[in-house]
């Protein structure tokens, strides 16, 4: 039998979720809803856009590194991004941005993400976000307290 449950708000949370019939860690869901002007002329959603709504499915992971979302004090680069188009996504229907961390190395740390809309997965991402030291310009070892909080949350892959 199949248990279904769903996300209920954000936060630094393990959330235990089925999806498709396995078990997955989502460590973040946030939920958009499509504006007009993210479309084109068929009702499609811009694949540039796609890049956008993943940076807003990080920010939870931002805020563990500084909780009033400061850019300033934001210790953290992006390094890469990647975008698997599966399916077309379209204006009038909110889709739910899944992320959850895959791995942590010394400095860096790789952010996995999809997007689902209508219960279908319609866009995988991945990310690396590496700790920065902004002053020195320099990547640093990503620091114990940090390390802790965010090691709690990898997911291994299937």
């Amino acid at each position: 039998m199949k248990e279904w449950s769903r996300p209920i708000g954000i936060g630094l949370v393990l959330i235990d979720q089925l999806f498709y019939g396995y078990r997955k860690k989502i460590m973040f869901t946030t939920t958009i809803t499509p504006r007009f002007y993210e479309t084109d002329a068929f009702g499609h959603i811009n694949n540039i856009v796609v890049a956008g709504w993943f940076e807003a499915g990080r920010e939870d992971i931002f805020r563990v590194f500084t909780p009033e979302l400061d850019p300033k004090k934001l210790p953290l680069i992006l390094a890469r991004i990647e975008v698997d188009f599966v399916a077309q996504t379209y204006y009038g229907k909110a889709v739910d941005v899944n992320t959850w961390l895959a791995k942590l190395g010394n400095s860096s740390f790789i952010v996995k993400q999809e997007i689902v809309q209508d219960g279908k997965v319609v866009a995988k991402g991945k990310a690396i976000q590496v700790y920065f030291n902004h002053a020195t310009q320099q990547s640093e070892r990503l620091p114990d307290v940090y390390r802790a909080v965010l090691e709690k949350h990898v997911r291994e892959e299937e």
